[in-house]
C-alpha cells in the first residue's frame, strides 16, 4: 500500500483512499449523523464571526469557491468549519484551516467527508498545531531546527549565526501544510502521503527543499537575505516535476523514524514551555 501511496494516487480516487487510509471512513460510519447535529446545534456567535472573516480570503482566485458559485463551495466550507469548531472546543477556529478545510472540500465534494478528514487531521495527525498555544507547531518548528542540524549542519549555523528563528522562514509550511506554498500537484501527492504515513511527511518536505537548495541558502549574507531565500526555494523546477520531487523527499533526508522525531520533540516541547 505504501509503495501504491508514495506513487501518487490518481485523483479519483483520492477522496476514497484519503478516508480509509487516514481513519475518517471508520469514525464517519461509527458516528452517523453526529455532522448534521452539529450543524443543527447551537451555535457560538464568536466562532461563526471568525469563520465569516475569513471566507472571502479562502483562495479568492478560485471561482468555485465565489459566492455565485454553483455548487457554492464557499457555504460548504463554512458549514465544515462552524461543525469542526463546535466540535473541537478546544481548538474552535484558526487561521490555516480555511485552506484546509477547502482543499478537502475540492477533492471529496463532500461536507461530511472533509469534516472527518479535517478531523484526522488536527485531531491525529498534526497534534496540537491548531490549539490556542501552537504548542505542536511551535514544538515542530524547533524539530525541524534540529534535523536541520543533524542533517544540513550548515545552514542550521547560518540560521544561527544571523539569529533567524525557524517559525519565520517556515511557520506557514506547516500551519498550510505546503498549501499556496507549493504547486497544487505536489501538494497532493505530499498530501496522499501524510495521511498514510503521518506528520514526518513534513519533515521530509521540508528537508528536501532546504538541501537541494543548501548552496543557494547559504549564499545569503544577512537576516532579510535569508528570509527571501526561503521564499524561493519553494519554486522553480524542483517542485514542479512532482514525481522525482516526492522520489527525492523519500530519499534526500535519508532515514527518518518516528522514534526519532518523537525524541526531539519531547526535548523540543520542554525548550518551548520553558521560552513561555
Amino acid at each position: 500500500v505504501k509503495r501504491y501511496i508514495r506513487k501518487g494516487i490518481p485523483n479519483e480516487h483520492r477522496a476514497v483512499i484519503w478516508m480509509i487510509v487516514s481513519g475518517a471512513q471508520t469514525n464517519m460510519e461509527q458516528n452517523s449523523g453526529y455532522y448534521h447535529r452539529l450543524l443543527e446545534g447551537e451555535k457560538n456567535d464568536k466562532l461563526v464571526e471568525a469563520i465569516k472573516t475569513d471566507m472571502n480570503r479562502t483562495f479568492p482566485d478560485n471561482v468555485k469557491f465565489r459566492k455565485t458559485a454553483d455548487p457554492c463551495l464557499q457555504h460548504m466550507l463554512y458549514n465544515v468549519l462552524v461543525a469542526y469548531g463546535h466540535h473541537n472546543k478546544e481548538v474552535g477556529y484558526c487561521q490555516g484551516m480555511n485552506f484546509i478545510a477547502g482543499y478537502l472540500i475540492l477533492i471529496t465534494k463532500s461536507e461530511e467527508e472533509s469534516f472527518w478528514l479535517l478531523d484526522a487531521l488536527i485531531g491525529r495527525i498534526l497534534p496540537d498545531y491548531y490549539s490556542p498555544a501552537m504548542l505542536g507547531l511551535k514544538t515542530d518548528q524547533e524539530v525541524l531546527g534540529e534535523l536541520v542540524k543533524m542533517k544540513v549542519p550548515a545552514v542550521a549555523e547560518l540560521m544561527e549565526r544571523h539569529g533567524v528563528m525557524w517559525t519565520l522562514v517556515v511557520s506557514r509550511w506547516f500551519i498550510c501544510l505546503f498549501i499556496d506554498i507549493l504547486p497544487v500537484e505536489t501538494v497532493l501527492r505530499i498530501w496522499d502521503c501524510l495521511f498514510y504515513e503521518g506528520s514526518k511527511i513534513i519533515f521530509r518536505v521540508a528537508l528536501t527543499l532546504i538541501k537541494q537548495h543548501q548552496a543557494f541558502i547559504l549564499e545569503a549574507t544577512n537576516f532579510p537575505d535569508i528570509c527571501d531565500k526561503f521564499k524561493q526555494i519553494t519554486k522553480g523546477t524542483l517542485v514542479t516535476e512532482c514525481h522525482s520531487f516526492m522520489q527525492k523527499i523519500f530519499r534526500d533526508p535519508g532515514s527518518l523514524s518516528m522514534a526519532t522525531i518523537n525524541k526531539l520533540r519531547e526535548t523540543c516541547r520542554d525548550k518551548v514551555l520553558s521560552q513561555g
